[in-house]
């Protein structure tokens, strides 16, 4: 009979969480803001329910735009202190917090998946990554930091999707640079595995604030203040649009990273089984990432072999809840995906699905729930079986917009100038790639193509550590970051300097192709 991993169950956790760290919960055990230095602000609760069953796992702690004002204005405060503490000092309690992190591995990792519903696995990898990308920062801090300044306070607003390996990540080197870092609570999952490492961070020295509350609640503290220096958002692009009007015209540092619609064209190309193996992969997640790929782009007399090597892989996916097992002690199932991040978003990708439908758009194919991969009686709302669409016209918002979810579309082509201008349809992405056997060709599709970047035969990701990440048109603005740029977009050099990035006045691209 199936179970939930006895140790993964919510109440064992949420045990585990108020022992490890009481002071960020109230005494009804609920959690708490942290905010002047301080956990507390029990706020307006809001009732967050998990994906992976439906079931409730707590309340967010959701305060006004005045007590948002507070934090920040103290954390500014904060920011002038700490950017006078001695590099060295700053690395050892940076570690200090990594060391908490890594003795809580698997802790964080069930706790993303009953928030965010990432099968453990991935959610282990994401924890990994943050560790492991902050320490290399750690080693390498001191040349990054040469002859320059901290900012100020760093504003973080960030999705749900990587609370950990974008988020903490980002705000960990944002200290460790000497600013003081303040961040809202993604508000559709992440704050539980977010409040564990940020209470690490405190009790490790760190200049760190958290609260939750609604981004329209809390704009006008968190972008549209002076006391803030620099603003690193994550999200859609009407809210990065938003964002991107009130910082234009004013003196502020951003890095605005937005949706855009990643596409994989394929041309003049034989290697299915290398294909195959990349697009397999390409599912983890049910393709809740800024770097997936939900558009394929296929040269007319390849789309049937294309087809041979892409039905057997969606036929091939795994969904269901992520932490079911037959014993006790059996690790959690080895799923391509979990549940979307929650019922809305169901409804959005099913919306998306019936309108492209209704605009004459055909659906290949419509996977189906595996009973055996869910509890009797289980709250389903959450859960997408993956679906596959071609001949999707112009009018259907599909064409021009990111699923974010399991929904692929496939456009069929007959020449290059076919291929480019599909490929280019949401007017910049974060990355593409091409599937093409002659290299020269390649390299000559590669250079039309407006992404970020840009892989041939192979997939590009958001990167690790001394890669740079950023955008093209509608998919960035602002600052790019990785390596270096992390560090010289929450810092200042020589008067004069400019950096990398998409900016109103000019753009200045590095050559990472």
């Amino acid at each position: 009979m199936v179970m939930v991993k006895p140790q993964a169950e919510w109440q064992a956790l949420q045990s585990q969480m108020q022992a490890l760290i009481p002071e960020a919960f109230a005494a009804n055990g609920n959690m708490l803001n942290l905010k002047h230095g301080e956990w507390q602000s029990p706020g307006n609760g809001k009732l967050f329910i998990s994906p992976v069953d439906g079931s409730p796992l707590g309340y967010y702690p959701m305060l006004d735009l005045e007590a948002g004002k507070d934090a920040v204005c103290f954390a500014r405060g904060e920011a002038d202190a700490w950017a006078k503490t001695d590099l060295d000092t700053r690395k050892a309690r940076v570690h200090k917090c990594l060391e908490d992190m890594k003795a809580n591995q698997e802790l964080l990792a069930y706790l993303l998946v009953w928030e965010i519903g990432k099968p453990f696995a991935q959610a282990m990898v994401s924890v990994e990554r943050c560790i492991s990308g902050v320490q290399w920062y750690i080693e390498n801090i001191e040349t990054m930091m040469d002859k320059r300044k901290p900012l100020g306070l760093i504003s973080n607003i960030a999705s749900w999707n990587y609370p950990l390996s974008v988020l903490v990540h980002a705000m960990l080197v944002q200290m460790l640079a000497g600013n003081a870092s303040i961040a809202k609570t993604p508000s559709d999952g992440g704050m539980y595995a977010l409040s564990v490492c940020m209470a690490f961070a405190r009790r490790a020295g760190l200049p760190v604030s958290l609260v939750s509350g609604s981004g329209g609640q809390l704009s006008d503290a968190l972008v549209r203040n002076d006391y803030v220096d620099c603003l690193a958002f994550v999200g859609g692009k009407s809210n990065g649009r938003d964002i991107a009007a009130a910082f234009y015209d004013r003196d502020k540092r951003y890095m605005l990273e937005m949706e855009g619609l990643n596409a994989y064209g394929i041309w003049n190309f034989s290697q299915w089984d290398k294909l195959a193996t990349q697009i397999k992969k390409g599912f983890e997640y049910g393709k809740q990432r800024c770097t997936a790929y939900p558009r394929y782009v296929v040269q007319r007399n390849l789309l049937p072999d294309f087809l041979d090597m892409y039905f057997p892989i969606i036929k091939s996916l795994t969904f269901g809840h992520p932490l079911l097992v037959q014993n006790p002690d059996d690790k959690p199932p080895a799923l391509d995906f979990g549940p979307v991040i929650n019922s809305r978003k169901v409804g959005e990708l099913a919306l998306m699905f019936g309108d492209a439908l209704s605009h004459g758009a055909v659906c290949l194919y419509q996977g189906k729930f595996d009973e055996s991969k869910f509890l009797p009686g289980q709250d389903l709302s959450a859960y997408f079986a993956p679906r596959i669409l071609t001949h999707i016209p112009r009018k259907a918002k599909l064409y021009h917009n990111e699923p974010f979810g399991p929904m692929d579309s496939i456009v069929v082509v007959d020449s290059i100038e076919e291929l480019v201008t599909e490929m280019n349809v949401s007017n910049g992405s974060l990355v593409s790639s091409l599937a093409c056997d002659d290299e020269k060709i390649a390299k000559s599709i590669a250079s039309e193509l407006r992404s970020f970047k840009v892989g041939i035969n192979i997939v590009r990701s958001r990167g690790d550590k001394d890669e740079p990440f950023g955008g093209i048109g509608q998919s960035w603005k602002g600052c790019f970051v990785g390596g270096k740029y992390l560090v010289q977009s929450v810092t200042t050099g020589e008067p004069g300097e400019r950096l990398y990035g998409n900016f109103p006045d000019y753009t200045l691209l590095p050559d990472i192709r």
